[in-house]
C-alpha cells in the first residue's frame, strides 16, 4: 500500500505530464527512490493510482533497467558492458569488482553495501570503460582506481 507521503509525490509529478498514463515512469522513480526498488505490490498499487494495468505497468518498469524489480544494495554499480567499455577493459573491470566485493553481476554483498548489474550502455562511449554508481558517471575507469571509487560510498 501506498503511504500517504508516496501519494502525495506521486500526485504533484503526475502533475508535470499531459496525462496520468504519461507520467508512469515518474512514478515508479519515487516508489524506488523511498524504498530502493520496486515490488509487485508497488506495481498494483502505482498501476491503479495512474490508470493502468498492473501488467501495463510491469511492462513498463522492467523495460527500465534503472527501475529495479528485486531489493539492491544502498549502491548499485552499473557496469557497462558495451562493445566500447568491452573492448577498453570492462573485463578487467569486472574481475576486480568481483575479487573486492566477493559477487558477481546481478548479485549483493553480504552487508547489502552494494549490487553489481551489467547495462548495455552508459553514453560514455568515447570515455570507455564506464561504471554509475548510484547517480555518479565514471568514466576511463581502470581496475587500480575502483577502491578509491567504492570508497565514497560508504
Amino acid at each position: 500500500m501506498l503511504t500517504a507521503d508516496e501519494r502525495r509525490e506521486i500526485e504533484a509529478a503526475l502533475g508535470k505530464f499531459p496525462g496520468r498514463k504519461a507520467g508512469c515512469l515518474e512514478a515508479l522513480r519515487v516508489i524506488q527512490e523511498r524504498r530502493g526498488w520496486v515490488s509487485d505490490e508497488a506495481v498494483r498499487d502505482v498501476a491503479a493510482a495512474v490508470g493502468l494495468s498492473p501488467d501495463e505497468l510491469d511492462g513498463v518498469a522492467t523495460f527500465y533497467n534503472m527501475i529495479f524489480r528485486k531489493p539492491v544494495g544502498r549502491h548499485v554499480i552499473l557496469i557497462c558492458d558495451s562493445i566500447s567499455c568491452w573492448v577498453t577493459g570492462y573485463g578487467g573491470i569486472l574481475d576486480r569488482l568481483r575479487s573486492r566485493l566477493g559477487i558477481g553481476v546481478g548479485e549483493t554483498t553480504a552487508d547489502s553495501r552494494f549490487t553489481v548489474l551489467p547495462v548495455c550502455c552508459l553514453g560514455a562511449c568515447d570515455r570507455a570503460p564506464a561504471v554509475m554508481v548510484d547517480n555518479d558517471l565514471y568514466v576511463d575507469v581502470t581496475p587500480d582506481g575502483l577502491e578509491a571509487m567504492l570508497e565514497k560510498y560508504p
